[in-house]
């Protein structure tokens, strides 16, 4: 493994085209801080919430139909990201960066702010975050969720307080996270649809990390970087929906061993091509 993984990275560098170094992440990645994967065996769309199907919950339809239960479960949420910290694969892509610089970047599906707190700025989160809020209704920019706003235990209910905080003052509809929901289309705005296929479009290796490619973007991520020339290298535990993309493909590499170790190796083999 690293001596295909020293292949890859020292070809890529030397490159002055599409010579990119990107990195891919999902949920997978934050599963060490205590954070539930999304579509693992123990995942919190497997489980779903205690009473609904998440492909349900996590709509803008059941939203619309039931706002404050949707938002007491995203303050849950917020308490859950903050109640835990940045883990060591976190730390390896932030130092990474620094050592790549504008040749570093990172697309996350992740909505946790880990990678921000681990200190990554080169960093796009796909799948919106659950820092900010945005009208309901569609007016107004995305905003800041107010530092009023605490985090909710499962059982705490809204007070008078987050309502009004939660409440658009432009048009009076409500709130809502600035997370991509499963009813709901990618864009540039909230999500970097065209940002992030341009970054894989010059990319010269795409590292896939604790994801399964569940979702739409991601996959064209990888197809864009495929079609343009990128390696893949998928950095998971089981199989899937990229290593499906890619198993017939030449360039790529499949690893099926813990993130943080795989990520060191990653790490400190770039330290070694660039001294060289």
């Amino acid at each position: 493994m690293k001596t295909q993984l020293e292949d890859i990275i020292q070809q890529v560098y030397k490159k002055e085209k599409r010579n990119l170094f990107t990195f891919l992440t999902g949920a997978g990645i934050s599963s060490d801080s205590g954070i539930p994967t999304y579509r693992g065996t123990d995942g919190i769309w497997v489980k779903g919430t205690q009473f609904h199907k998440p492909e349900e919950f996590g709509t803008f339809k059941y939203f619309k139909e039931h706002p404050e239960e949707v938002l007491q479960y995203s303050l849950f949420r917020k308490k859950m990201f903050e109640d835990v910290e940045p883990n060591q694969s976190h730390f390896e892509l932030a130092e990474i960066e620094n050592i790549l610089q504008d040749r570093f970047h990172l697309l996350t599906q992740n909505i946790d702010n880990l990678h921000r707190r681990a200190g990554t700025q080169r960093i796009y989160e796909v799948h919106g975050n659950n820092r900010e809020l945005k009208c309901s209704n569609g007016c107004k920019e995305i905003i800041n969720l107010p530092e009023e706003i605490k985090g909710k235990n499962i059982d705490e209910d809204l007070t008078q307080r987050d309502i009004e905080l939660l409440t658009c003052k432009i048009c009076g509809h409500w709130m809502r996270p600035n997370i991509l929901w499963f009813d709901e289309y990618y864009d540039e705005k909230a999500h970097k649809k065209f940002s992030s296929l341009k970054v894989a479009k010059n990319s010269g290796v795409l590292f896939i990390v604790g994801t399964s490619g569940a979702t739409s973007l991601p996959i064209a991520i990888a197809e864009t970087a495929l079609k343009y020339g990128a390696t893949i290298v998928d950095i998971n535990t089981e199989d899937n929906n990229f290593t499906e993309l890619i198993k017939d493909k030449k360039n790529k590499l499949i690893i099926r061993e813990k993130s943080t170790d795989v990520l060191k190796v990653i790490k400190e083999i770039i330290k070694k091509v660039i001294v060289e």
